[in-house]
């Protein structure tokens, strides 16, 4: 089957496929509804399926759609695997249980939004909300410049976003903008001030599927950072020696980590990942996140911005906003039946080091 056949030109075309192709691997699916609708009127859910039994002592989550609009690539990468014989076959035989879970931000994905119905980036939400929040002054220094009242920017305004850009250095303005900020709800980022209904939802899914095992590893499917076609493998564990030496011995040496400086992403806050450990503390986790380029970082900024500027004014042109989500699907999903070979080619051979590491122990 051609790479193609397993990616959607939307969400709700997704998530047929995904039903479709775990229908035909006979797997049942849980499917948990979202309170909103789509963007074509159609309904929302984080689905999930289970391919091995309920009591494996080894278990993989294959997740997608973390931040919304990045879900057309790791639908795609779960469609293709639930649909590969050889893959199904691997599995028996390695006595590894995967939990596919599609879609855990399903309204962003639909309506081209990174963030979720609540304007928060999940992969920032996740922290004790009890506790005071990390401040973020970068951010709150930035934050007129990245949301202006006008979109386009007037150029004065590209001038001064410039100039702090020239000002702070690259590698400091990018830990600024996307480390995670919790002052400003509608602009970039934004790890909320409560648990999103997608964390919650997830916490729930981790509960009933994640209590049992020994051992969990985790491949969380991204897009948007990085050399186009790239799979980077990002260290997804808390700064731990031994879950380190565990990735390294399952992913290889081209592991990265933003705990050394070694990856592409910044360092962050309020980790989607750091749930593993708290729902599931009997287990011995290992996960990365799998990040593939698509756009230069810079103009994949640029593309939020424009978003975000439309969800603060929806009495902008229908033609305005239409072209702002186009910008927004090609920031984070490349159209080409080469970059979807790409995809896939990567994502296959993770899912295959994954679960020889996961059964090894067995």
């Amino acid at each position: 089957m051609a790479a193609a056949e397993s990616f959607a030109a939307s969400y709700a075309q997704a998530r047929a496929k995904f039903l479709a192709a775990a229908d035909g691997a006979g797997l049942d699916v849980t499917s948990h509804v979202h309170p909103m609708v789509g963007r074509e009127g159609e309904s929302l859910a984080m689905d999930v399926a289970l391919d091995g039994p309920r009591d494996a002592q080894a278990l993989l989550l294959i997740s997608s759609a973390c931040h919304g609009a990045e879900g057309f690539c790791g639908s795609g990468v779960q469609v293709a695997l639930l649909r590969d014989a050889a893959w199904q076959a691997r599995l028996r035989a390695s006595g590894v249980a995967v939990l596919y879970i599609h879609a855990l931000n399903p309204y962003g994905f639909s309506w081209l939004r990174r963030v979720t119905h609540e304007g928060v980036d999940l992969n920032r939400n996740f922290h004790d909300f009890s506790q005071p929040l990390p401040l973020n002054a970068g951010y709150d220094e930035l934050a007129h410049l990245l949301l202006p009242e006008q979109w386009p920017p007037s150029d004065s305004v590209r001038a001064a976003l410039q100039a702090q850009l020239a000002a702070r250095g690259f590698e400091a303005t990018q830990a600024a903008i996307t480390g995670g900020q919790h002052g400003h709800p509608l602009g970039l980022f934004y790890g909320g001030v409560n648990p999103s209904w997608s964390n919650v939802t997830l916490r729930h899914v981790l509960q009933e599927h994640g209590q049992r095992c020994q051992r969990l590893g985790w491949i969380d499917v991204h897009t948007g950072l990085g050399p186009s076609g790239h799979g980077e493998r990002i260290f997804a564990c808390r700064e731990d020696a031994p879950a380190w030496a565990r990735a390294q011995a399952w992913w290889g040496p081209g592991l990265t980590s933003i705990y050394d400086g070694s990856s592409s992403s910044a360092p962050l806050t309020g980790l989607m990942w750091l749930s593993a450990y708290e729902e599931c503390p009997q287990a011995d986790y290992t996960g990365i996140a799998l990040e593939y380029g698509t756009e230069p970082l810079l103009e994949v900024i640029d593309a939020l911005r424009g978003d975000h500027w439309l969800e603060a004014h929806p009495e902008a042109e229908a033609a305005q906003g239409e072209a702002i989500k186009r910008r927004v699907r090609n920031a984070f999903y490349t159209d080409t039946d080469a970059w979807k070979q790409r995809v896939l080619d990567q994502a296959f051979e993770a899912a295959q080091q994954a679960v020889r590491g996961l059964g090894a122990a067995s």
